[in-house]
Order: C-alpha cells, then structure tokens, then sequence
C-alpha cells in the first residue's frame, strides 16, 4: 500500500483529517512538527496532546520530516495559519515530474501581510495547484466518523474537483464542489472572530437571543467583507459561511468560542490562551481583520470590539453595552 495523500500538521484537526482519510484502509502520510507525537502516533495509535479521544488507524504513518511527504501528488495542510508560509517554504518547488495539489484547511488571515492563504501558499509555492476545504467540522466529530459535510473549492475548476473529490471523500465525509477560494477563505477566517464574540455572549450569561442576534448580524460583517473582496455571496451562504459560523458560534467545542467564553467570565486574552495546547485561529485574525476592514472602509463593528477585548482595552460587558448603543439604522445596507 502506498500512500497517495499526505497531510501536514497533526492538530486536532489534522489529525482527525488523516483519520477519516485512513478510515477505508488508505494509507496516510502525517506530518508533525515534535518528535515525541510521531513516535506516540506510530506505537500508541493516539494523538494525546490534541485529539485524545481518537484510536487512530493503522494506515496512518507519522513523520517528522517534510521530505517524506514530497513525492505525494496531494497534499492537506493542516497547520495554523500563521505557519502556513514557513512549512511550505520547507517542501520542494514542485513535485517531480507531476502535478501537485495543496489542499489548504487553515482558517485565517497572515498576519503582519493581511494575506489569505491561498495567497500565501501561491507565494511559497507557485507550480502548485490550489484548493481550500472548509466548512462546520469539529475535529472529534469528524474523527469518529460522524457525518460531515464540506465545501472544497477548487482554484482549477472541476477538473481540480475531479482529481481530489475521489481521494477526499469518504461515507461520513461529503465535499460539495466550488470554485470560489476566496469566499470559502473569507467564510472560515471571518467566523473564528465571531465565534469569540459568541462566546463573549455565553460568558456574561447573556441568553439565547443575543447570541442568535449576534450571528445574524456578524454574518452581515460576513458578507460584506467578503464582497468587498470579490467573493460570492452564494458561498458565504453555504457550508464555508453560515455553515461553520452556526457550528463555531454555539457550542464550548469550538476554541474560538471557549476564548470568548473565558473572556466573558472575566478572564485577560493572555490568560485564556496560555491554557490552550491549540491554536485559538481567531485571535490572531481579530487584528489583521479589522484593519483591512478599515482600510477598505466596510463596517464591522463586532470584530472591532472583539479586537477590543483581545487587546484589553475595555471589560466585556462596556464593550457589549457600546455595541448596544450604536446609532439605529437599517438592517441591510453596506455600513449596517
């Protein structure tokens, strides 16, 4: 059996990636950064620092070296955004005498370059073809094999769609076919931020309709960042947008969520992350995001006061009170 799929990082998300790939006995290749988790993964079949509750599959071989992974015509990148550029920097130009896919699941802006990753990945390797997969998708859910459904946009189009969809898709795992990377982007960096103001709404105990005003009105954030940036508004409304904004936004399962909780509670930025063995994506997307929204002048009031707690500039409940306090105005317009 030889492995035609490799994914890069074993995050929780990664790792339950490579688990429903490894469910009907394919062989998985999975990159980890620390020695002590590959030999864990390899001897133990567990993932005990970030998906504790999986006994993962045979099939599955870990590896620390990058170099392992670079003859595979397929490639699931797993790893935060903010080391999207450095890993892949790590991996030959280009795979030697075919086409090579990267299949990018990180949701998040760079930082410091306000870049997409799809922006990143043709930056760090240009020859490469380029597809996003995202969508609601717990990382323990998709681990167990529940079912779980996704949207992989295709930057080649429906030939792209033809090579990958066989080798991704499994019985529990359905993609569904698009070509618009920049909204599939858009729709998973965005909801990271709003899930921390959900969780900021659990925390203070502010009740049910709030948090479903707040999902509301943060996929209007949503759609008008996202068309301002040439995405399509079918798409924020599908499994990449409303999709994983509903399943991020309303349950401690999601880390952005359980970040905002924390804040809520009382708790700094800096505290409730140093208590995280993951990668909390919208903490580090809240900044950039905000200042390209600025930038391009698009109203987004929910991630300027999540930008605002992070940066603890105001307690949660003066924040929620000066979102409260805005001017009344129409629910749809372009700075609503």
């Amino acid at each position: 059996m030889t492995a035609r799929v490799g994914v890069i990082g074993a995050g929780a998300w990664g790792t339950a990636l490579a688990q429903a790939l490894a469910s009907d006995g394919s062989e998985v290749l999975l990159w980890a950064r620390e020695t002590e988790l590959v030999d864990e993964i390899n001897t133990s079949r567990t993932n005990s620092l970030f998906l504790p509750s999986a006994n993962l599959a045979k099939s599955i071989i870990a590896t620390n070296h990058l170099s392992d992974l670079a003859a595979l015509p397929v490639l699931v990148v797993v790893t935060p955004a903010q080391f999207v550029s450095p890993v892949l920097s790590g991996l030959p130009a280009s795979l030697p005498g075919g086409q090579r896919d990267l299949v990018l699941c990180a949701k998040g802006i760079e930082a410091g370059t306000g870049r997409l990753m799809a922006d990143v990945a043709r930056a760090a390797a240009p020859s490469a073809s380029l597809a996003v997969l995202s969508g609601p998708t717990f990382a323990h859910e998709v681990a167990a094999g529940l079912p779980t459904a996704v949207t992989l946009a295709c930057e080649g189009g429906e030939a792209q769609w033809q090579r990958l969809a066989p080798l991704l898709a499994r019985p529990t795992l359905r993609p569904y076919y698009s070509d618009d990377i920049v909204g599939a982007e858009i729709g998973g960096a965005v909801k990271n931020v709003l899930a921390i103001a959900c969780g900021v709404v659990e925390g203070l105990g502010l009740g049910q309709n709030a948090r479903a005003a707040l999902i509301a009105r943060g996929y209007a954030e949503m759609l008008r960042f996202g068309l301002s940036r040439g995405a399509r508004a079918e798409t924020l409304s599908g499994l990449c947008g409303l999709g994983d904004l509903v399943l991020t936004c309303s349950s401690t399962s999601s880390r952005n969520f359980s970040l905002g909780k924390a804040l809520g509670e009382g708790r700094s930025a800096a505290e409730a992350l140093s208590s995280k063995n993951s990668v909390a994506e919208g903490a580090h997307t809240a900044p950039v995001l905000a200042e390209l929204a600025q930038r391009d002048d698009v109203s987004m009031p929910i991630v300027e006061a999540v930008c605002r707690l992070l940066a603890g500039k105001a307690p949660a409940r003066a924040v929620v009170s000066d979102l409260l306090s805005r001017p009344l105005k129409a629910e749809l317009g372009d700075n609503a």
